[in-house]
């Protein structure tokens, strides 16, 4: 990243607004992260991949995609996991409490490293 985009990233994130959009794509994009290093990892394509878990490559892309539209069930990360040879982890990771203000709800978190959860 060149230093006059990361000064600008840093300008940026001091807006609150833009920040916890930054954070929520973030999340999203470790995640889509995830799926792809478990699927490199196993040496498929998304081909192969759909023909083990009986469904087509477009819904495998369509998953890896990370698109709000096509939110993937907790039995389909299933299937798409032990495909690979892994297992879903999901964990809920108590936010930090930021300068006063509510820490409502909850991100799903995940386990650094390679891996799907």
């Amino acid at each position: 990243m060149s230093s006059a985009l990361k000064r600008f990233k840093a300008r940026a994130l001091k807006r609150p607004e833009v920040r916890k959009e930054y954070e929520g794509f973030a999340d999203q994009v470790a995640f889509i992260d995830e799926l792809l290093k478990a699927r490199a990892s196993a040496g498929l394509t998304q081909a192969q991949l759909a023909e083990r878990i009986g469904t087509t490559q477009s819904a495998v892309a369509r998953l890896e995609s990370g698109s709000a539209a096509h939110s993937p069930s907790i039995a389909t990360l299933q299937r798409y996991a032990s495909a690979l040879g892994f297992r879903v982890e999901v964990r809920f990771v108590k936010l930090e409490k930021r300068s006063g203000r509510s820490t409502r709800g909850a991100r799903v978190g995940r386990r650094s490293g390679t891996g799907v959860g």
